[in-house]
């Protein structure tokens, strides 16, 4: 179980940046909160598609590097960072990890947030009812496939990457809201697994906080929101638990 507790009182989560090269609106508007928001906070927890996608910690372009200096600095201030991978770049490694002073954690977990224990994840395993999803999820995160994939030249993987991209996209837009969204009998098992009361997850690009049943007691599900159109955040206290958000800056 990770520890949320030091001398700090404010713990941010955050997922779903989707950060690209042909986005930089989305990647100023995170520079900005690790700058001005994220020394704040003790802990600052990444659930997952921090990158539009990731095909190998020896991509060293200036974008990501860029980002990963930004992450190091947050952490070199003291608050301390972790990352859960998500379904577009479950290929980042130790390498950039260490690059970002972050720690990797696995893709569930539990944590101690201040003296309770919650569930975290990207969120991704919930949609069970996205079966064609679950099939490519299932074969990517195998050994051989992953091994396969970064034995090839960058480019190539570069080129499968984008061309995933443009697919997901065209299968997302055919599939219903209901097979996108989680599955409620899913959540209740993996908190009853847990002994958890309180799951935080991205994925679904649905911001809310959902009061649910579980172990036979009141619990909650909190889904992070994107940073499609705006910046947004988790922010947890001892004592409160908000949802933020912050517009992007116009040129």
């Amino acid at each position: 179980m990770t520890n949320a507790i030091n001398n700090k009182s404010v713990t941010y989560f955050i997922a779903d940046l989707h950060l690209a090269q042909n986005r930089p609106d989305i990647t100023a508007c995170f520079l900005s909160f690790l700058e001005k928001d994220a020394p704040n906070a003790e802990t600052l927890y990444i659930l997952g598609d921090l990158f539009e996608y990731w095909i190998g910690d020896d991509d060293k372009n200036p974008f990501v590097v860029e980002v990963a200096l930004a992450l190091k600095t947050l952490s070199m201030l003291g608050t301390r960072i972790y990352y859960i991978h998500g379904n577009r770049d479950f290929l980042l490694g130790k390498s950039y990890a260490k690059a970002c002073g972050m720690t990797l954690l696995p893709e569930v977990d539990v944590i101690d947030l201040y003296g309770k224990p919650v569930l975290i994840m990207h969120g991704d395993t919930l949609c069970t009812r996205d079966i064609a999803y679950q099939a490519f999820r299932k074969k990517s995160r195998s050994w051989w496939w992953q091994t396969m994939i970064k034995n090839l030249p960058l480019f190539v993987r570069k080129s499968i990457a984008e061309n995933y991209r443009l697919k997901s996209a065209s299968a997302t837009a055919m599939k219903s809201q209901e097979i996108m969204d989680v599955t409620e009998t899913e959540v209740i098992d993996k908190l009853e697994l847990h002994h958890c009361q309180l799951l935080i997850h991205g994925h679904t690009h649905r911001p809310n906080i959902h009061h649910i049943q579980a172990n036979n007691l009141p619990a909650q599900r909190i889904v992070l929101g994107d940073w499609y159109e705006q910046g947004a955040w988790l922010k947890v206290t001892k004592d409160s638990i908000e949802l933020l958000s912050q517009a992007f800056k116009t040129p």
